[in-house]
């Protein structure tokens, strides 16, 4: 197999037979013409069922990740979607506690309306087993974050694999923090990978997309069924685009990996902060999966930490930041700041967000390729302020 930039630069439908051009054109057709009735001169008929760019996009998404095959769909929460409806239907999901909070509210409170429901556990590498033995429906998918948004917790892949297919279930990994040049959890036991196209993958911040990567070509049947069926696709545009974006993925993820480990250093000797949650640390109480399952044991580029001086003082630092510009999302060339309890993690209930580590005064950063001594300079600042405006205004 060739390298990981190669297969990303390269991969994709062959390149145009009868111009020789290097760059794809976009197929912005809803529809293709027939000769006869019910025979198609091709592979697309309409443009919902199948659709040039959304083909190539996916073929290069099946090879980074090592996969049969790949599916896109026209957001990471219709992935979602279409997972739990293919193949959780009237049977039980477990998942790990700590999770991104749009994934939580779908399997909360849409996914009951397929007769599914949810158990959340933590240390799920250690209480997967009796959980799974313990719930009265069958429990169809195991579903996991590794990094967890947005407390970067890591959990053993392979480990919880072998948990998973003894009981006879399938596992599902969300691999948006990390993109599949850092990890490919089908190389380590999953049956599916989850993407959020829309951060690392597409990477500038102009793409809303998800995507799904398997092996089994009877799942895929089931899930490009329901792609289809329920027309949650991505525009040919989006996918031309996110399939631009993939060619860069390994020098993005890497630059903004480096920069992240430089930053949570930082972070970690500061006094304003109270913990760092980085797995590129070699403190990060997991690292030794990071070093197994990352490659090179690169720890990504998201970082969470918890400030000194509560609540007030994780706002003021992500509105007074320059360089890290204060919004939702992740994973593209620019740094962002948030706080997830009050914006991305928000729909969840207190009490089950605080579980998960995701506390009122922490916030996450998505470290972006910019100069590191610039993004440096930015935090050492805010943190600065934030703090002192605290300490000498008390509340």
């Amino acid at each position: 197999m060739t390298g990981f930039a190669t297969r990303a630069v390269r991969s994709g439908l062959p390149r145009d037979a009868t111009t020789g051009a290097l760059v794809e054109t976009i197929s912005l057709s809803t529809t293709f013409s027939q000769d006869r009735v019910a025979s198609p001169r091709g592979a697309y008929i309409y443009s919902r069922s199948a659709n040039p760019n959304r083909e190539s996009f996916e073929k290069t998404i099946s090879e980074l990740e090592g996969a049969s095959y790949a599916l896109a769909f026209s957001s990471g929460m219709a992935a979602i979607g279409a997972v739990v409806q293919g193949l959780a239907e009237n049977s039980h999901i477990v998942c790990m506690a700590s999770l991104y909070g749009g994934t939580h509210r779908y399997l909360t409170q849409v996914a009951p309306s397929f007769a599914c429901s949810v158990t959340f556990i933590d240390n799920i590498e250690t209480k997967l087993a009796s959980v799974v033995d313990s719930c009265d429906k069958p429990v169809r998918l195991v579903w996991i974050e590794t990094p967890s948004n947005p407390t970067l917790s890591l959990v053993d892949i392979q480990a919880v694999a072998d948990i998973v297919h003894n009981k006879g279930s399938l596992l599902i990994v969300d691999n948006t923090f990390l993109s599949p040049y850092i990890q490919n959890p089908l190389r380590h036991g999953a049956d599916l990978v989850l993407h959020s196209v829309t951060k690392y993958i597409n990477g500038h911040s102009d793409v809303l997309m998800g995507a799904i990567a398997l092996q089994d070509p009877a799942i895929y049947r089931r899930l490009a069924f329901l792609q289809n069926a329920s027309g949650a696709v991505p525009s040919s545009f989006d996918c031309w685009l996110a399939h631009r974006g993939a060619k860069t993925l390994h020098l993005r993820a890497l630059a903004a990996s480096r920069n992240a480990s430089a930053i949570a250093q930082m972070l970690e000797d500061s006094p304003h902060v109270l913990r760092v949650n980085y797995p590129g640390l070699p403190s990060h109480p997991q690292r030794h999966i990071v070093v197994k399952q990352q490659r090179n044991g690169l720890g990504g580029g998201m970082i969470s930490f918890l400030i000194r001086g509560g609540k007030d003082a994780a706002r003021r630092f992500c509105e007074s930041a320059r360089l890290f510009t204060l919004a939702e999302s992740l994973g593209g060339v620019e740094s962002l700041c948030e706080v997830p309890a009050a914006m991305t993690h928000n729909g969840m209930p207190k009490e089950a967000r605080e579980e998960g580590g995701v506390f009122d005064n922490l916030i996450r950063l998505s470290v972006g390729i910019e100069d590191v001594e610039d993004l440096k300079v930015d935090l050492t600042r805010a943190l600065e302020e934030a703090v002192s405006a605290g300490s000498s205004n008390p509340q």
